[in-house]
């Protein structure tokens, strides 16, 4: 007798298939991602949160990245020395997979087929071994691709012409490599291109006019001794004649010829430079509260050693000349330098920082990255206004914010500032901080640290209390044994531990702000021998276990409010951005989610 199913079934049935699947998806997602760590060699750590039956985006798998927590859509595996042979096609099964990054680790050979995962959108593979040619149509079907970063790997050959023909790609870094031959133009269906660093390599010829006259595009091509063409300022000769059989001139003594005098004239021009700058320095005194010579440009927009280079023009511009006639004051010292306030004869009020430990980068380099930095735009994010350029010493300059730091207004003054600190001012500060931290991320996504030294002395507060970040993406710039002395983020558990840092690193400052904000004491963390101050970490983590929240929480908001429900709420965010484990942190996206949901 056959059984009848009643109305009701089916929909339960649905309701079953919804409820089942998003789990199934996670088992399905999980075999891919531990085949792929099964085929590689891991030497410095492990991937053991890698485990089959168990959530990829259940926040606990080193390295993954997922799009509203559900399905995976990165995986960053970086400074793991992975080696062996990548599997491209485990990947396959990975349907919202957007970005990877294998950076900094040893896998060599061939480039594995990544052409295979056309919904790519970030390919970063800096600083492997991967070698030999790429073949010309590689990147044809990977028409989603926007970052690109093969660069310091050992491939040779022509750059493949396809990669310039990817319509949404906006940063491509091939430097460190040798490739040769001439660099394929651009096409005119890609509208998007803003970096473009093919330094280092064997290239030559004309550098491509639809490279050469894109505008708002920064390029690097040195290194290349044989380009040619207004982009490198080298006139392309005419070609010459075909070599005759007897007596030509061979090639590579006319190579030779051509280095010797271009190195004859470089070395002119550097005696010159030297007699100029020692004339000007006895005719000029030294502008003695920066300790920089005077420039040879007024308008601040030259070349000279001695300019102010304007890297954000929406304050207007000004020059070294502006900065030595303007009325300054002394700020303080922080850890990458001294700061000071200089109000210039047009009412602009700007921050000089001195910073002696930027010499990881030459000054062509130094540039790309400060304009790159000039031209970030977000409502808390500070950008640079202008930087001037000396190897001993760099100057950043930014705009003057006029309730100064986060770090200032809470334990700096107890006067006025500090009493308008209210809840929903102190939620607008840590929403802004995470909205801007979410930004800088997503920017600086190939960047092992995106900020690397937030804390509330680089959190400046507007005259409405809006947070605006500074002195971020600075790790390009130092040297390692200078940014680990310098940066907050090196003082992580993971870096104590495992001399590690990554992008929940920065997480982890984030957590010390929201914690910092709450208590309103100063966290012992930012002092270099932990003596004075709060140890905020372990009071929040034996007070959330002992279930005594609202006591740590400032008294002066909690006694003064009844949304003592929202600040224990935020204060168990800050407290899963501080877990001793990167892998049990809350990542950035994450963050960012939960702090919206609570609402004043």
């Amino acid at each position: 007798m056959a059984a009848v199913l009643s109305p009701g079934f089916f929909p339960i049935l649905l309701l079953l298939c919804f409820s089942i699947s998003p789990s199934l998806q996670h088992v399905s997602e999980s075999e891919p991602l531990v085949r792929f760590k099964n085929s590689v060699n891991i030497t410095k750590g492990d991937l053991n949160s890698w485990r089959i039956g168990t959530d990829p985006c259940g926040g606990k798998w080193f390295g993954i990245y997922c799009q509203k927590g559900l399905t995976v859509s990165g995986i960053h595996v970086t400074r793991l020395g992975l080696s062996g042979t990548i599997n491209v096609d485990d990947l396959k099964a990975l349907a919202n997979l957007k970005t990877i990054r294998l950076d900094n680790n040893l896998l060599s050979g061939p480039l594995p087929h990544f052409y295979k995962l056309s919904g790519l959108k970030s390919l970063l593979l800096s600083n492997n071994s991967f070698s030999g040619e790429i073949p010309d149509d590689f990147f044809k079907d990977m028409s989603k691709l926007k970052r690109l970063f093969l660069d310091h790997n050992k491939f040779v050959g022509r750059i493949p012409s396809s990669v310039m023909q990817l319509p949404y790609l906006e940063e491509l870094h091939l430097q460190g490599n040798k490739f040769s031959g001439e660099i394929p133009p651009v096409t005119d269906t890609n509208k998007n291109l803003k970096i473009l660093d093919l330094s280092n390599n064997q290239l030559e010829g004309s550098v491509p006019e639809s490279i050469s006259d894109r505008k708002n595009l920064i390029m690097r091509l040195e290194g290349n001794v044989n380009l040619c063409g207004k982009a490198v300022n080298i006139e392309c000769k005419p070609s010459p004649p075909p070599s005759r059989p007897f007596g030509g001139t061979n090639n590579s003594n006319r190579t030779t010829v051509n280095a010797i005098m271009l190195a004859i004239t470089f070395l002119i021009m550097f005696l010159c430079r030297g007699i100029i700058k020692k004339r000007d320095k006895k005719r000029n005194p030294e502008f003695k509260m920066l300790g920089q010579e005077r420039g040879g440009g007024g308008g601040g927009v030259g070349g000279g050693m001695g300019d102010i280079i304007m890297v954000n023009s929406e304050k207007g511009s000004f020059g070294l000349p502006d900065l030595m006639k303007a009325a300054a004051e002394v700020l303080g010292n922080g850890s990458l330098g001294s700061a000071y306030k200089a109000v210039m004869a047009n009412g602009l009020s700007v921050v000089v920082k001195r910073i002696r430990d930027m010499n990881k980068l030459a000054r062509e380099p130094f540039d790309v990255e400060m304009r790159r930095l000039g031209k970030l735009r977000h409502p808390n994010v500070l950008a640079p206004l202008a930087y001037h350029y000396r190897r001993e010493e760099k100057l950043v300059v930014s705009e003057f914010m006029p309730k100064s730091s986060l770090l200032y207004v809470l334990h700096g003054d107890r006067g006025i500032y500090h009493s308008e600190l209210t809840w929903p001012t102190r939620l607008k500060i840590i929403q802004g901080v995470a909205h801007g931290m979410q930004f800088l991320h997503e920017e600086f996504a190939s960047y092992e640290l995106p900020h690397g030294n937030l804390k509330s002395s680089n959190v400046l507060l507007s005259e409405t209390y809006e947070p605006l970040i500074s002195d971020y993406a600075f790790l390009p710039f130092l040297q390692p044994n200078n940014a680990s002395q310098a940066m907050f983020a090196f003082k992580t558990p993971e870096f104590v531990q495992s001399q590690q840092v990554s992008h929940k690193s920065d997480v982890y400052c984030l957590g010390i702000i929201i914690l910092e904000i709450l208590t309103g004491k100063f966290p012992s963390q930012y002092l270099n021998n932990g003596k004075g101050g709060t140890d905020i970490v372990e009071w929040v983590q034996s007070s959330i276990a002992e279930q005594k929240e609202e006591g740590i929480i400032d008294p002066e908001i909690v006694n003064n409010t009844d949304s003592v429900q929202q600040m224990v709420e935020v204060l168990r965010i800050g407290a899963a951005c501080i877990a001793s484990n990167p892998d049990e942190r809350l990542d950035m996206r994450e963050t960012v989610r939960r702090i919206e949901q609570v609402k004043t």
